[in-house]
């Protein structure tokens, strides 16, 4: 069951790839990470032992002596590093748009050329041409780490990869030291870790997608109470026409309406002199925010000055602030009054 759930959630991956591509141009660096996953959940599919046992049977002694599934397990992980190469290359400073199209031609040749090999010829050479890249692909990958949603999916991506290139090592050890005619089923010999590698790689390929969806149900559930108090006072923010759209969308339409609707509260831009000068402190400003929006007739005075986010501060961050505290301040009773 397990090597069918692998299988399944990685193409799962792959078909979310392929809708980035339908919405977004079809660049040379997104093309080749369709490829890429595509062909990890193509070799989890042919490490499936019932997919397998059928591949075998087509070809009941194989090609030269290695059965069909071992020679097609390890095309599929040659070729998912082939195009993970091309993504690596247009990291390089040294690469840039113009030339990159050009620089994938001739990693997909000798790609090409070595699945060919490795279907005709040696096994061996194909985890050793895998070796190679998955050492080229580390390399870029750690370069580029850095603690953004596109930075863990890197790092999660790269840390598959070099899953990847240990088993391969062991691929070609296992090989080396097998009798000419008795050379190992096919990578599924450890296929736990393979499985894992498949999942990390799966997963940092669609990483931003899946933090970026988190990230705005976070946000909604945030700030629920805040915008349902806000748009039920100026429900004109809303637009009554508006469809269905994604979570993100819907998180970002949310956080504006909240700033339109405390906007329109102020007056429209109205400064006045009773409000004074905003503190720098986010926390002190966005408590009293919080308590205006509560109570807008009520002894707290803001304008728009108060509204606008903070300097080095985003609208949705500035948003959460407010939000937080207007859902602290209803939690709280009430300080007694002196």
């Amino acid at each position: 069951m397990t090597f069918w759930l692998t299988a399944l959630l990685v193409w799962m991956a792959a078909g979310a790839r392929v809708g980035r591509v339908m919405v977004k141009p079809a660049t040379t660096a997104r093309v080749a990470i369709v490829v890429a996953v595509a062909s990890v959940a193509a070799a989890a599919t042919i490490s499936i032992p019932e997919v397998g046992l059928a591949l075998d049977n087509l070809l009941p002694h194989g090609l030269f002596g290695v059965m069909l599934a071992d020679r097609l397990t390890t095309a599929a992980w040659l070729l998912f590093t082939v195009a993970t190469s091309v993504v690596a290359a247009a990291a390089w400073p040294v690469v840039s748009r113009r030339n990159l199209r050009q620089i994938a031609l001739v990693i997909y040749a000798i790609g090409l050329a070595a699945i060919a090999a490795t279907m005709f010829w040696s096994v061996m050479f194909g985890w050793v041409v895998t070796l190679l890249c998955c050492g080229f692909i580390a390399l870029t990958g750690l370069r580029n780490l850095d603690w953004t949603a596109l930075g863990r999916g890197i790092a999660l991506y790269t840390c598959g990869t070099i899953v990847v290139g240990v088993l391969s090592a062991l691929s070609i050890r296992r090989l080396a030291l097998a009798e000419p005619q008795g050379q190992p089923k096919h990578p599924g010999w450890f296929w736990p870790v393979w499985q894992v590698s498949s999942l990390m790689i799966a997963i940092g390929a669609v990483w931003i997608v899946i933090e970026l969806w988190a990230r705005a149900r976070v946000l909604l559930r945030q700030i629920r109470t805040l915008h349902t108090t806000m748009t039920k006072r100026f429900p004109e923010v809303k637009a009554h026409d508006q469809t269905g759209s994604t979570t993100q969308l819907k998180a970002s339409d949310q956080v504006a309406q909240i700033m339109d609707a405390l906007y329109l509260q102020t007056g429209g831009g109205v400064e006045l002199m009773a409000a004074g000068t905003p503190p720098g402190s986010t926390a002190e400003r966005a408590e009293r925010v919080a308590a205006w929006a509560r109570n807008p007739l009520g002894d707290v005075v803001v304008d728009s000055r108060w509204i606008a986010p903070p300097q080095g501060l985003s609208p949705r961050g500035w948003v959460q602030a407010i939000a937080r505290a207007f859902d602290e301040s209803e939690a709280s009773p009430a300080a007694p009054r002196r």
